[in-house]
């Protein structure tokens, strides 16, 4: 094998047990050797949503297997590779533990540097895994646990612009599905049934659409969707109707927000590599994508999106930003802990909880 800089990575934040190996080529690009995920949605879909205990235990069980295989699937060796880079966080604590004690272990067994990577620098450098990428750029992350908008400066350098103030969007679709008795995840399940629905059938709120800059809200929207719900019993059109309604109502939030997103980043970069990075499992919605894709090229924004194999939890990902971080010698040592709290701009204000001005 080639002496190039090559990481394990590892992803245990959730409710997927991911392990990777990543090689970075001449050009600074991405070589994925393997990319193996094992998912546990049918241990948690009769229960609507992940139950960390059983999440947990599920990776204990299944994290030095996924290892194995992407480390045979890759036909390397753990003394090949040049270092190995674990989610720390956020996340929730007892799977974060697993897969980050598991890659400590595995550093200091076989002398390699070792990376606590944040969950959310690896999706906001995913898109690097596809093909370069140049800072700064503007970042829509939005995924199961968070909804953010970001200028990624550098490597470990974030300005936070907006960010939900509630519920993150992949939560919306997930308590929506829920709530239609769609089934587990919620997102795929919104987005097939939304296909067959009349979009315009609901009117349907947008919270603070007019207001709070390019901050998010969709905790009022989901509970307009309950209220509906309740009036629909068995009525599948209806349910169709109201999943369509519900998406084409996210599509015209994240649209206005979006824009103002655009002129924060000009004011702040200037008309100068005006890119648009959306990452993250929500970004895999083909709608939105299209819809997101449209208002960035009116805006004359560049929009690049993370490849639909990697907007999900993944460990491609946390090799990748294992990588970029070990360049810029960011570096850690054995004894880093999880944290369930992470932000990516340790400056933003926390924007939950009774009090909020907006």
């Amino acid at each position: 094998m080639e002496k190039k800089l090559s990481f394990l990575g590892i992803e245990t934040s959730c409710d997927e047990t991911a392990a990777s190996i990543v090689q970075e080529n001449k050009d600074g690009t991405a070589k994925i050797l393997s990319s193996v995920v094992s998912s546990q949605i049918k241990e948690h879909e009769k229960f609507g949503g992940v139950v960390p205990e059983l999440a947990a235990r599920s990776h204990i069980e299944n994290i030095e297997f996924i290892v194995s295989k992407a480390l045979k699937e890759a036909d390397v060796k753990i003394d090949e590779i040049s270092g190995v880079a674990a989610t720390a966080g956020p996340g929730l604590i007892v799977c974060l533990t697993v897969g980050l004690n598991f890659g400590k272990a595995i550093a200091g067994f076989a002398d390699k540097p070792f990376v606590a990577v944040n969950h959310l620098e690896g999706h906001a450098l995913s898109p690097g895994l596809s093909g370069n990428i140049k800072f700064p750029y503007l970042l829509l992350l939005v995924s199961g646990g968070h909804s953010q908008f970001l200028i990624v400066e550098n490597i470990n350098q974030y300005k936070q612009l907006g960010t939900t103030i509630d519920d993150a969007l992949g939560e919306a679709f997930d308590k929506t599905a829920k709530m239609l008795d769609l089934g587990y995840p919620g997102g795929p399940a919104v987005e097939k049934f939304a296909q067959k629905g009349d979009k315009n059938y609901f009117k349907l709120p947008q919270p603070i659409i007019n207001k709070a800059g390019c901050n998010l809200s969709f905790a009022g929207l989901k509970t307009a969707v309950l209220r509906e719900s309740k009036k629909i019993k068995n009525n599948n059109q209806l349910k169709y109707n109201l999943a369509a309604s519900f998406q084409e109502t996210i599509i015209n939030i994240l649209r206005k927000k979006t824009e103002i997103a655009f002129n924060e980043f000009i004011k702040f970069n200037g008309s100068k590599n005006k890119t648009f990075v959306v990452a993250g499992g929500v970004a895999a919605n083909e709608s939105i994508r299209i819809s997101l894709k449209e208002i960035a090229k009116k805006n004359n924004f560049k929009p690049v999106f993370a490849d639909i194999k990697y907007c999900g939890d993944n460990a491609a990902m946390i090799a990748w930003a294992g990588i970029q971080r070990y360049k810029k010698k960011l570096t850690n040592n054995l004894d880093v802990e999880p944290k369930s709290r992470w932000p990516l701009d340790s400056k933003a204000k926390f924007m939950k909880g009774p009090g909020l001005k907006l």
